[in-house]
């Protein structure tokens, strides 16, 4: 199902907005996760309650932490659908679902948040989990 962008983009500003880059083709997920080095963070976002609430709130939370991922992308289930699928074809190992968190380290999954983990959650606890896996799998910003 295709929502009117009108109503969706407010719900990409709330990662964009954060430094998240929006892959809107399939074509721009090969590029970014195809030969990727480093860590990357990829976003599954979604119109359910459980991406507002929760998991785009936690993104906003981790990303204020000092480790962060080298690079942070998200696609749209929903909206751009081929983007979404090539994204998901990544995640080797996982079910489709929306919202979806996974993390990259050299093109390997190293990390996996699923609706079931974050449904039913606060983004204080997703946040925890993300900024747990940032410390584990991400070199840490320069330190002021």
């Amino acid at each position: 199902m295709m929502y009117d962008e009108r109503m969706v983009t407010p719900m990409r500003q709330e990662l964009t907005r954060h430094g998240v880059e929006e892959l809107r083709t399939a074509a721009d997920v090969d590029a970014k996760l195809k030969e990727q080095k480093g860590t990357a963070l990829v976003v599954v976002n979604s119109v359910c309650g459980c991406a507002a609430r929760n998991a785009r709130p936690a993104i906003a939370f981790a990303m204020q932490h000092t480790a962060k991922p080298d690079h942070t992308y998200t696609v749209f289930a929903g909206q751009d659908a081929d983007a979404t699928r090539q994204a998901r074809g990544y995640f080797a190992g996982y079910a489709p679902s929306s919202p979806q968190i996974g993390m990259f380290k050299d093109g390997k999954v190293v990390f996996m948040l699923e609706r079931w983990q974050i449904e039913g959650r606060t983004a204080q606890e997703i946040a925890v989990d993300l900024v747990g896996a940032f410390d584990t799998h991400c070199a840490a910003g320069p330190t002021v």
